[in-house]
């Protein structure tokens, strides 16, 4: 079932390699009760994650932090590494995007938001969604049903919307 409008994200626990090495975090911990956007991608570097979504976010940051937006987290069904390089390579990492992935699925399948396309060999990955959380309570969640759409996901239209 999916997370609705109102409901607290759950408490899961996320990952990143950073300068810093490894390191596990716990949602609630990471966003604080800070107006954050998390925003997810059925795969890093897939076509519409690295020439459209990603790249949305990575446009609106600035404009986001003038809307008191703390944190941008970018979230994928993938390892630490991949998401660590997807990052730098886009300048995703430079721009201020948090690249924390899910490697097991935990986080994506507790909100409802996984799916599969068993062709291309993507099994309990991220539909392409935003959302705006405060106090970690889901204020907006767009989510795009076709995977391979960036529309109601994108980061511009959240900007739109704050």
């Amino acid at each position: 079932m999916t997370i609705n409008i109102g409901e607290i994200l759950p408490n899961s626990s996320l990952t990143r390699f950073s300068s810093k090495g490894l390191e596990n975090l716990r949602l609630h911990d990471f966003i604080n009760n800070d107006k954050v956007i998390i925003f997810g991608v059925p795969g890093a570097y897939s076509r519409t994650c690295s020439s459209k979504h990603l790249p949305s976010f990575i446009k609106t940051m600035g404009k986001f932090k003038d809307k008191a937006i703390s944190k941008v987290i970018c979230v994928a069904v993938n390892d630490p590494f991949v998401m660590a390089n997807w990052g730098k390579d886009t300048g995703a990492i430079e721009s201020g995007i948090d690249m924390l992935c899910d490697p097991s699925s935990a986080f994506i399948t507790e909100i409802g938001l996984n799916f599969d396309a068993e062709p291309i060999g993507f099994f309990n990955r991220s539909k392409r969604f935003s959302m705006i959380i405060k106090k970690k309570k889901i204020e907006v969640l767009n989510v795009d049903e076709d995977s391979g759409t960036c529309d109601l996901s994108a980061g511009e239209t959240l900007l739109d919307l704050l």
